[in-house]
């Protein structure tokens, strides 16, 4: 019995890896088709050149001999994701327009849209970094793209509401950032910090790299601790210095006297 061939080929050996890259036309199709019709709907110029720098990078991401490397690596596949969630992803929601939405019962900016984000990217993250699902993706390429449009897209609707809440929604914007950056912290550690490697397609296909399956993982873990920590901290922490520098240009404000104001 033929075992299926993952989306990105067969594992490369280091001496080909640099001819491996991911022409698949369908792929090609769609980010190009991504990339003119969010360029061409943003209003202004520095949201154009975020978003055209993001989809370059997922473009990179998928095309590039990376696609392959993660193959035979799992630090490749976290690499991947990592340029996805914490580089491709913030650069095109910051390239999105500023969405206004409305409670009718709170008559506040909606809030739920930001923590439903936060949920949906918690459960993405958690899932397809699970043995079971991780596995199921080497072997079927639809539950590949499942796992990429929806981690990548959770990522993208997360960092959007991350980057462009209104001033009463800085309490919450900090809250989600704070928590997917524990989250992610705390799922890199589990990776890094496991005795024994946990998942079955990088047994047989790290060797020729010069690592272990184990120091693989580890590696992997740390892609993820470390980065992902560090960027949605730095996203709660943006948040709360926004928040007070509007409230410290409103005190100034206040304290003007009338004929100055």
């Amino acid at each position: 019995m033929r075992l299926p061939v993952p989306y990105c080929g067969v594992a490369p050996l280091p001496g080909e890896l640099l001819a491996r890259f991911n022409l698949d036309p369908i792929l090609i199709t769609v980010l190009v088709a991504l990339t003119v019709v969010h360029v061409a709907s943003c209003q202004d110029r520095r949201a154009r050149l975020y978003a055209g720098a993001g989809w370059l990078v997922a473009a990179i991401a998928f095309v590039s001999p990376l696609c392959a490397l993660s193959v035979a690596l799992f630090s490749a596949r976290i690499a991947q994701h990592m340029l996805l969630l914490l580089l491709a992803a913030p650069l095109i929601a910051a390239g999105l327009p500023v969405a206004r939405t409305t409670s009718a019962a709170s008559n506040r900016p909606g809030r739920w849209p930001l923590w439903a984000a936060a949920l949906a990217f918690f459960i993405c993250l958690w899932v397809w970094h699970m043995p079971i699902p991780y596995d199921a993706t080497f072997v079927s390429t639809p539950l590949y793209w499942a796992m990429h449009v929806t981690l990548f897209g959770s990522g993208i609707l997360l960092w959007r509401g991350l980057l462009h809440h209104s001033r009463l929604r800085t309490v919450d914007a900090f809250a989600t950032g704070l928590l997917s950056s524990m989250q992610m912290g705390l799922l890199g550690a589990i990776l890094t910090l496991a005795a024994r490697p946990l998942f079955f397609p990088h047994l047989l296909t790290t060797t020729a790299w010069g690592l272990t399956p184990l120091q693989d993982q580890q590696l992997g873990g740390t892609l993820m601790w470390v980065p992902g920590i560090l960027l949605f901290l730095w996203a709660a922490i943006r948040s709360l210095r926004r928040l007070w520098g509007a409230l410290e240009a409103g005190s100034q404000h206040a304290s003007r006297p009338a004929h100055l104001s």
